[in-house]
């Protein structure tokens, strides 16, 4: 995985590598200093914690529960190199902040986008 991080071209106004795929392995290769073995439990941990963040926003109880949980996701993606899952999160948040709760609109956009990073770790840990 750390030989495929080092070959990928990062473009930094898009919220994707240049590659396309939903996680920045650049980043996460800097993140890890290069440890294949290191990326590996960041992912699995990473994909661990987006599922119990997303629960709990679904729940939709009162709005700082949400958005303590919007929050903690939105650094959990950036730590990663998550970048669409940190811009939705970061909309979200504003979203909750102006109008008090999140549309299912945006609940759907974290949602998906959530389940392709998740599909992405999937491929990457079977290989």
């Amino acid at each position: 995985m750390a030989n495929l991080a080092k070959s990928l071209s990062y473009d930094k106004h898009s919220f994707k590598a240049a590659s396309g795929r939903p996680i920045d392995l650049v980043h996460l290769s800097r993140q890890s200093l290069g440890d294949p073995g290191l990326e590996e439990e960041i992912l699995r941990t990473f994909d661990q914690l987006v599922q119990t963040y997303v629960a709990r926003i679904r729940e939709v109880g009162k709005s700082d529960t949400v958005l303590f949980n919007l929050h903690c996701l939105k650094g959990a993606a950036a730590g990663v190199g998550a970048n669409s899952i940190a811009a939705l999160a970061r909309s979200a948040e504003d979203e909750v902040r102006g109008e008090g709760a999140l549309s299912g609109e945006s609940m759907a956009d974290l949602g998906m986008a959530v389940e392709e990073v998740r599909t992405f770790i999937a491929s990457l840990l079977e290989d």
